[in-house]
């Protein structure tokens, strides 16, 4: 399903490039034309069966173009969800939550200043930046800070 759709978005795509082309190509002809007669009523057929075409054909072409780099984003998009979706029901247990636990398991939390969570010592979110301080557990406690979905810390008291 997924290469179909993008074939059609490819096609789509290379349909909106042959149009720009063909538009720039009549353009050019019109102007040409236009450039070599003297007189408007001589002018006239070049602007209408050239350079009129050529600009709808130019239009056309980015219309399609918009949609092919639409329809190309869209699949992708999709692909990636779906691959989401079947990493997350592969790690996930009947409960829902990852299958390993938590990533970190230190016991000493910390804080970035400004942050809204806290963390393990050791949770890849906070892990090596200079910034981090340690949490103050009452501050935990009365609700300012909440704890980290990745590393779960356990709930401390003072």
């Amino acid at each position: 399903m997924r290469t179909v759709r993008l074939r059609i978005a490819h096609l789509v795509l290379r349909a909106g490039w042959t149009a720009l082309a063909a538009g720039a190509v009549l353009c050019v002809i019109g102007w040409y034309g236009v450039s070599g007669e003297r007189y408007a009523e001589r002018q006239l057929p070049y602007l209408a069966s050239c350079s009129l075409p050529g600009a709808a054909l130019i239009v056309a072409g980015a219309v399609l173009l918009a949609h092919g780099r639409d329809a190309v984003a869209a699949t992708r998009v999709e692909e990636l969800y779906a691959l989401l979706v079947a990493a997350g029901s592969a790690d996930a247990d009947e409960s829902g939550r990852p299958a390993g636990g938590p990533v970190a398991v230190s016991g000493e939390t910390l804080t970035v200043p400004g942050g809204t969570l806290w963390h393990r010592a050791d949770c890849p979110l906070v892990a090596g930046k200079a910034e981090a301080v340690l949490v103050d557990g009452r501050l935990a406690a009365s609700g300012g800070l909440k704890p980290c979905p990745v590393c779960e810390p356990a709930e401390e008291t003072d």
